[in-house]
């Protein structure tokens, strides 16, 4: 039961709901793209699936980029270049020359210096380029550039200019210069050859924007208030150029900073509103999870991550949105929390998302198909072996509803998008990721689900196993108290899988002294000859052993609670009246014989707590009856409450009376109590006599008659 004086734990402080609420606006908002329009999903041959489309604003029509690139590359086939003539180049080079060989060639006439020196000025006058930029031009010999000679420009073929190399083998073209080659080869004139022609990038570049600006890159205007198209109508290639050139304007007007500013307004008071309902029915309906920061953790961890998956694919550009497994949020929050907490998760992450996607309305209805899907086909997981199923009703739902939309749309029977089949199918398999991801989250988050405690409640293996083997009697107690625990559960709405599986586990360390314990005995009682504090350390320690044993076997820390609240911090009653009525004048020191808690804090500890208790003292009854049952019942579990076991406990007097009947019931149909039968007054016994006296009476004359007829 709630101590009322005292504020609930699970009531979050208002600046930490306001912070997570703030927190959580701010990554998924920051993350949503902002230079995208408002675009719709059309292609040609297509039906236009969305109302009548009419411009609001005047905006050109633009051509396809294809066109655009057509008509560029035609217009750069016309486009020459700039090269500037540098004369010093080609006057240096010839001065150096004539200067290294001013003695003459060795092995030749002194002419053939001012002869070569000359034919090196003529190739200079007609301009020399660089090798492989000369390649790159020339391979369209009709190529024409623009030299700048001073001030003057003229356009000349790329033919009358000569690169490094072709200047050189022109020089050795002239007969005189020919018959020598191989002396003036030891000359290394290619030494004396440079390029002089260069290439002017700015002037360059200039012209050849000047040259493109020319294209128009619209071939028409679109007027406000103009249909474009309605709904139903096939997009021929004309109408898809229209809504392009619209989404163009669309990112056109975004881009100014006004725009900007107007979208993330929007963003942050869509967001906002959606997160903060989320809060609020967590708040209203859900407070328990408010209470525990795993659980919060793990709910705006997944509120935020699927925006941030999809702004980043809208962004980028990166495959299709419809691949995202959504439902696996879904199935996350139906498996370790509950159905209605799903849906309102799933809900609030699609309308988020919705915000970033291209084509709302199908997304929306896709998505929350799907994840209804998943929550009913999740209604009872007991086997890790359903998250398979859920991806197929999951991939065969959203198919058949976008299916069935595609039906809605006129002119679209023979115009399905069979790739979104695909995209859905990819969608189911990622889906299978939940499998394995299931652990994961049961180890970050500290979650158990439904079908781990399902296979620890499994009494053929582990740990239960083992307690059947070493403490028989401890296991039948255990699972007699699990059942009874289950009965309770069900009746006040309690998680009757938790607490049963809780109390299959909880006495679990009377496996390392299970002699020690009633149950387990055959005659023999350790305890007879022992002193009341050693006993009462060794019934103490099955908590703490317990709590090893768990940890050994890496059970949830759920179980662990159970092991550690089913005696609270009681004390170990029997041994300390006995040592109290041996030591009546001693101040006696409870710590020694008290368990080491804490007290129940969760219903279900307390309903362990409750049948735990009974069912152990039920077996020392001499009499079961009714009364007898009843008594005991009534009596033990008000001794509960008077300790105050229950004060840190979400559990109302209804849950703890309908627990009393419960196990009233269930302990009578176990040990098969009767009603007493009502005995016969003293007159009633009269008649009952002399009923039997006239009927044994009529026996005898029946018997005698038979006997005269056989004689006669």
């Amino acid at each position: 039961m709630i101590n009322e004086n005292k504020e609930p734990h699970y009531w979050r402080n208002t600046a930490t709901k306001i912070a997570l609420v703030l927190l959580t606006v701010v990554i998924i908002v920051w993350m949503l793209p902002r230079n995208e329009s408002q675009q719709f999903k059309y292609d040609i041959g297509k039906p236009w699936m969305y109302g009548s489309f009419i411009a609001k604003f005047d905006f050109p029509v633009y051509k396809t980029d294809e066109t655009v690139k057509r008509e560029k590359d035609s217009l750069l086939r016309q486009f020459k270049p700039y090269y500037d003539f540098n004369v010093q180049i080609g006057q240096a080079a010839v001065q150096r020359f004539r200067n290294n060989f001013k003695n003459g060639i060795q092995g030749l006439p002194p002419e053939y210096v001012e002869l070569i020196a000359d034919r090196l000025e003529r190739l200079y006058m007609a301009g020399i380029m660089n090798t492989p930029e000369y390649n790159n031009i020339a391979r369209d010999s009709t190529n024409e550039i623009r030299v700048i000679r001073g001030r003057e420009v003229e356009s000349t073929t790329i033919s009358c200019i000569f690169s490094t190399m072709s200047a050189y083998e022109k020089l050795f073209m002239d007969e005189k210069i020919a018959a020598k080659r191989q002396i003036l080869q030891k000359c290394n004139l290619n030494d004396y050859i440079e390029p002089n022609v260069t290439y002017d990038q700015r002037k360059s570049d200039t012209e050849r924007n000047d040259l493109l600006s020319q294209i128009p890159l619209a071939s028409g205007m679109v007027l406000s208030g103009q249909k474009i198209i309605d709904r139903g109508e096939i997009i021929d290639e004309h109408v898809y150029r229209v809504l392009n050139s619209f989404e163009k304007e669309m990112k056109r007007r975004n881009a100014t900073s006004k725009e900007i500013t107007n979208t993330i307004k929007g963003q942050i008071i869509f967001v906002t509103i959606l997160v903060v309902l989320f809060t609020l029915y967590l708040q209203l309906f859900r407070k328990d999870y408010f209470s525990n920061p795993r659980s919060i953790a793990m709910l705006y961890l997944l509120i935020t991550i699927f925006p941030i998956i999809v702004s980043l694919m809208m962004r980028h550009n990166f495959f299709n949105v419809y691949i995202i497994p959504f439902a696996m949020a879904a199935m996350f929050v139906r498996i370790f929390m509950d159905s209605r907490t799903a849906f309102i998760t799933q809900v609030t992450i699609v309308l988020i998302c919705a915000a970033a996607v291209k084509y709302q309305y199908e997304f929306i209805i896709i998505q929350l198909v799907a994840g209804l899907v998943a929550i009913y086909s999740l209604r009872e997981m007991s086997k890790r072996a359903q998250v398979f199923k859920t991806a197929i009703w999951v991939t065969l739902a959203s198919a058949a509803i976008y299916f069935s939309m595609q039906l809605m749309q006129p002119n679209t029977v023979f115009g399905f998008d069979n790739s979104m089949y695909v995209y859905l199918a990819v969608n189911g398999t990622f889906l299978l990721l939940a499998y394995p991801l299931m652990y994961v989250i049961e180890k970050v988050f500290g979650f158990t689900s439904d079908v781990t405690l399902f296979e620890l409640s499994n009494t053929n293996k582990g740990l239960l196993r083992k307690l059947s083997e070493i403490a028989p009697g401890t296991f039948q107690h255990s699972i007699t108290v699990g059942n009874l625990a289950a009965e309770i559960a069900n009746e006040i709405g309690a998680d009757s899988l938790l607490v049963r599986t809780g109390a299959l586990y909880h006495d679990i360390g009377k496996m390392e002294n299970p002699e020690y314990f009633t149950e387990n005995q055959a005659g023999v009682n350790p305890h007879k000859n022992m002193p009341y504090k050693q006993s009462a350390k060794i019934i103490i320690s099955h908590v703490t052993d317990g709590v090893k044993l768990a940890e050994k076997y890496n059970l949830p820390n759920k179980i662990k609670d159970f092991i550690l609240t089913h005696h609270g911090n009681g004390i170990t009653k029997y041994f300390y009246v006995k040592y109290k009525n041996e030591h009546p004048d001693e101040q006696v020191d409870m710590e020694p014989f008290r368990y080491p808690g804490p007290n129940p804090f969760t219903r279900e500890q307390a309903i362990l707590m409750m049948s735990d208790t009974v069912e152990a003292a039920s077996r020392s009854l001499k009499e079961y009856t009714e009364k007898s049952i009843t008594e005991l019942v009534n009596k033990l579990i008000d001794n509960q409450i008077e300790e105050g076991f229950f004060i840190e406990c979400p559990i109302t007097f209804r849950d703890i009376s309908k627990a009393k009947k419960v196990l009233i019931e269930r302990l009578m149909a176990i040990y098969h109590t009767r009603v007493s039968y009502p005995e016969l007054s003293k007159k009633a016994k009269e008649n009952v006599e002399q009923e039997k006296k006239n009927e044994q009476d009529n026996t005898r004359t029946e018997i005698d008659n038979i006997a005269d007829n056989e004689q006669q």
